[in-house]
């Protein structure tokens, strides 16, 4: 974190009161980082809302109280441009919610410059330039990682590499519960059921092993 951050945000802490959000997409990610950071702003503890989830919407109690508390003057402070959301159309809604209606000033500590712009009109359509061409940039790295996973996926099928969970195979009790079968002692249905797997995986075991025979 820069100087020129942290003077912004003592200087903002006059003006108004200053609040920090944290959000991480799973239960493994830590937001040690995040909170580290907060701390290091001054921010005090009971002014941080979090939120440990993903950020596919908005339907988040943390971010929903922290923004109920956003007054005019205030400063609202993330660690990223992506706690705004997860898409252009997104980031740019929330940013004007937070900046235009409410007239409060964002600080993205990733981004410090932004602190000393959201606050005042020429400020903000300055910001607004940036975020939106910055969100698109973000926007188009992701659409560009998918791509890339979508055509190694496709690179690697065509390799013969097989994705998704390995099929099921047929263990040695299959072959009594087969013959039982065969005689007519039993339904797919009930055989599948005696071997813990549905009918259809049944009849794909049976069909194997009679192919498996002929081929002998």
């Amino acid at each position: 974190m820069t100087e020129m951050t942290n003077e912004t945000i003592m200087r903002s802490s006059e003006e108004g009161r200053v609040y920090g959000y944290i959000r991480v997409s799973t239960k493994e990610q830590n937001e040690d980082r995040q909170w580290i950071a907060m701390r290091e702003c001054g921010i005090p503890e009971g002014n941080v809302y979090s939120d440990r989830q993903s950020g596919k919407d908005f339907d988040r109690p943390g971010y929903k109280q922290v923004i109920s508390k956003l007054q005019k003057g205030d400063t609202f402070v993330i660690k990223s441009l992506d706690r705004l959301g997860r898409n252009f159309d997104e980031i740019l809604e929330q940013w004007r919610l937070i900046t235009v209606e409410k007239q409060v000033g964002i600080i993205i500590l990733d981004i410090p410059l932004f602190g000393d712009l959201s606050k005042d009109l020429m400020g903000r359509v300055v910001a607004q330039l940036m975020l939106t061409l910055m969100s698109y940039m973000a926007e188009t790295e992701r659409t560009n990682i998918r791509q890339r996973q979508e055509e190694g996926i496709r690179a690697a099928k065509e390799r013969g590499v097989k994705f998704g969970r390995k099929p099921k195979e047929a263990g040695p009790e299959f072959e009594e519960v087969y013959v039982q079968w065969a005689e007519g002692g039993c339904s797919a249905r009930a055989a599948g059921r005696r071997l813990g797997i549905s009918s259809h995986t049944f009849m794909k075991w049976v069909n194997e092993r009679r192919g498996g025979d002929l081929a002998g």
